[in-house]
């Protein structure tokens, strides 16, 4: 698919555990059918799927079980980042052997490299494989217009970008008018701001993955001028949810995975330690978005 520019809803998957912390594959399965179904164009392994408590033979199975599960159906992105370029080498050559269709990094946060620095480990894992790489811009480690350029010119996989740092409709914005026909721009951040990034410019998202058919549905109807349509889907079926996902990395996972249990997409809602479960009043809203019919 390496050919083909990728648009459209990829949400990011959570992982599935089940009671004894394992990864579980059943749900993980079950969970990539479901967002299928719903009519996605894409999917990643990344930041939202607990990726950085994942080990390394846990990654390669996550990244397995999606790809033999999507069967080529949409394009499967990977979160190759590390802390490294040796690190990112590794995990991105992992990712291309394992069937991923693209690859996403965020610059090393940790004794972060300068601009040049930053260059340099994109170039590297350019250098080294044969997919379309997403540069993702984040608050750890923000990358804006005029790097991501630079990025883009020396480092011939890098066509893609995902901006999420605040704040995040202008960074968007700004992105799409530097970056030309250099690199396509997603959003991220939960698809918190989707339609303002859509009306910037922005060619797809990358939101969570409990209410993928909302996400689609603003999508479509975007794409066909139904801009009125858009713009209320989304502040009745995706908005909700989000304000409670918005309350730390805590709530998010627990948010998007309790979602999808009631749904009866995963079989538990656990969350890697260290977590701290959202308080009784969060729980109850959840349960309230789902009994209402919100999700």
């Amino acid at each position: 698919m390496s050919g083909v520019t990728m648009r459209g809803v990829f949400p990011i998957l959570v992982t599935p555990f089940d009671e004894q912390d394992r990864v579980d594959v059943d749900s993980l399965q079950s969970l990539v059918s479901f967002l299928l179904d719903h009519g996605v164009h894409g999917m990643g392994v990344a930041l939202g799927s607990e990726v950085l408590r994942l080990t390394e033979a846990e990654r390669v199975l996550v990244t397995q079980t999606v790809v033999q599960q999507v069967k080529g159906r949409v394009p499967v992105v990977v979160n190759t980042s590390g802390a490294g370029t040796w690190q990112a080498l590794h995990y991105s050559r992992l990712a291309e052997e394992n069937g991923a269709a693209a690859l996403m990094l965020t610059a090393p946060s940790f004794m972060a490299p300068d601009a040049a620095g930053i260059r340099s480990y994109f170039r590297h894992v350019s250098d080294s494989v044969s997919l379309p790489i997403f540069i993702q811009d984040v608050a750890q480690q923000h990358i804006d217009a005029g790097l991501a350029c630079e990025i883009a010119e020396e480092s011939a996989w890098v066509r893609y970008i995902k901006v999420e740092s605040a704040p995040t409709t202008l960074m968007v914005g700004e992105t799409v008018r530097k970056a030309g026909d250099l690199l396509t721009v997603f959003g991220g951040a939960g698809g918190d701001y989707f339609v303002e990034e859509l009306r910037r410019g922005s060619q797809g998202t990358m939101p969570g993955c409990s209410i993928p058919g909302a996400f689609v549905e603003v999508w479509d109807r975007y794409q066909e001028g139904d801009r009125t349509e858009a713009v209320q889907t989304f502040y009745e079926r995706i908005l909700p949810v989000n304000r409670l996902c918005s309350q730390g990395w805590g709530a998010f996972f627990y948010v998007h995975k309790e979602i999808l249990r009631c749904r009866g997409v995963i079989a538990s809602a656990k969350v890697r330690d260290p977590f701290v479960p959202p308080d009784a009043m969060t729980q109850r809203e959840v349960q309230a978005l789902i009994t209402a019919r919100f999700v």
